[in-house]
């Protein structure tokens, strides 16, 4: 019986020994209004490019599994949790950050905060100060989504969705920022903040 050599399986599509093999890719990320060309591990997240290539280390790691929102940034206008995205699929992505807050509301002259870091900062709307680039960027988010009259699981609906413009009380400001835990417990000053600016 004639014996074959074994397959060599040390090249092909995936395999170590694959000349064609690419393990990154380049990418730009327009972060706070600014193009950054970045060439990343295709596993990198969103996250560890702000915080490991750009160094932007408002967004935390906290969970890095979604379930905290320490990370949440603005990604085309939504809040997001970063450490769920991989960077090489946003390639041309509009990413704001805290750092990049102020600028929403018109260039930042002197350290001028957006109005809810402001509120954040009358309202005590924090302690350690981990959670708040994400509760602070969520809550961005949030406000906007109930502009635009997307319901949450609380809202009373009249239409389908998207409706008119959502009122946030503090129970919509509640369910809306369920999202983003704080382990020292500033939760009401935080939808305190909240309602301050949206009233």
């Amino acid at each position: 019986m004639a014996t074959h050599p074994a397959p060599d399986r040390s090249t092909g599509p995936g395999r170590s020994g694959d000349p064609d093999r690419t393990t990154t890719s380049t990418v730009t990320l327009r972060v706070n209004g600014v193009p950054r060309r970045l060439t990343l591990d295709n596993r990198t997240t969103v996250l560890d490019a702000l915080r490991e290539h750009l160094d932007l280390t408002g967004a935390k790691k906290g969970c890095d599994h979604g379930q905290c929102g320490a990370c949440t940034v603005l990604v085309d206008g939504r809040r997001t949790n970063s450490c769920l995205l991989p960077a090489v699929a946003h390639d041309g992505a509009e990413i704001t950050t805290v750092e990049g807050l102020a600028e929403l509301v018109g260039p930042a002259e002197g350290g001028a905060l957006h109005p809810l870091q402001q509120a954040f900062v009358d309202r005590d709307g924090f302690q350690c100060g981990y959670c708040t680039p994400g509760q602070l960027c969520s809550a961005v988010g949030a406000i906007s989504e109930a502009a635009a009259g997307h319901p949450s699981y609380v809202t009373s609906l009249t239409a389908g969705p998207p409706g008119p413009p959502v009122p946030l009380s503090p129970d919509e400001i509640r369910e809306r920022m369920s999202g983003n835990l704080c382990r020292c417990g500033a939760y009401p000053n935080i939808v305190g903040a909240i309602e301050d600016v949206t009233r």
